[in-house]
């Protein structure tokens, strides 16, 4: 599933962002590529040690945790700390699938990465070039979103970005292992429990929405891995 998830930082978030941004050193992107991907990937990163990637990155965990929409259509069980990224002067990251598996730095915690996600941190007008371009089953999809929007789609898809020919993209991109393995039943989970909210927002509380409830919640108790 592939799903664009509006306003997850306010554009005051997202100022604050972009200044702490600005104000830091960044390294090569190919520090946390593998082996596959580091043939291709053509851009700059903020050190994950760096104090700027932990507060900045718990901005945004901290957001996530209280938006239901991300929460519905993830059901997220781990989530990689949020890195950063710049692509400018013509860098982009060539076609690749993101590894497997993730090891949150010194720590002994796995995550298996489920669900990738790009948070963009600059406005479309700003920059040229640098859409993220995902491929699934019904083709190819290019996404550009809003500076405080954000992008969910499956780990195993492949994807590149494209070169940045004018400005500065720069973005939040990390990883989540969820609840519930597979995308299809975590699609069908979603969509469940987004009818269910809009049926209780025009109905209320029926008999009837409550049985659905209970079934929404036995389906997760049956699929889910913790």
């Amino acid at each position: 599933m592939l799903l664009k998830i509006p306003t997850i930082l306010s554009k005051n978030q997202v100022q604050q962002c972009r200044e702490r941004l600005y104000a830091t050193a960044w390294i090569d992107g190919d520090i946390t590529a593998g082996y596959q991907s580091s043939k291709t990937k053509n851009n700059l990163q903020l050190p994950e040690e760096s104090e700027a990637c932990r507060q900045l990155g718990d901005t945004i965990l901290e957001a996530l945790a209280i938006h239901d929409l991300f929460i519905s259509a993830a059901l997220p069980l781990k989530i990689f700390p949020p890195l950063f990224n710049c692509y400018q002067s013509g860098q982009a990251f060539g076609a690749h699938i993101d590894n497997a598996i993730r090891r949150v730095p010194r720590t002994p915690v796995k995550v298996r990465t489920d669900i990738s996600m790009t948070l963009f941190l600059t406005d479309p007008d700003k920059y040229d070039g640098g859409e993220l371009i995902i491929e699934d089953t019904y083709g190819s999809h290019k996404v550009k979103l809003a500076a405080g929007d954000m992008v969910l789609y499956p780990s195993t898809s492949l994807h590149h970005v494209t070169p940045v020919t004018r400005g500065h993209r720069l973005a939040s991109f990390f990883w989540l292992q969820s609840l519930v393995a597979s995308g299809e039943k975590r699609r069908l989970l979603f969509d469940m429990d987004r009818t269910i909210q809009s049926l209780r927002t025009h109905i209320g509380d029926s008999s009837e929405i409550i049985q659905l409830t209970g079934l929404y919640h036995n389906l997760l108790r049956h699929w889910s891995h913790t």
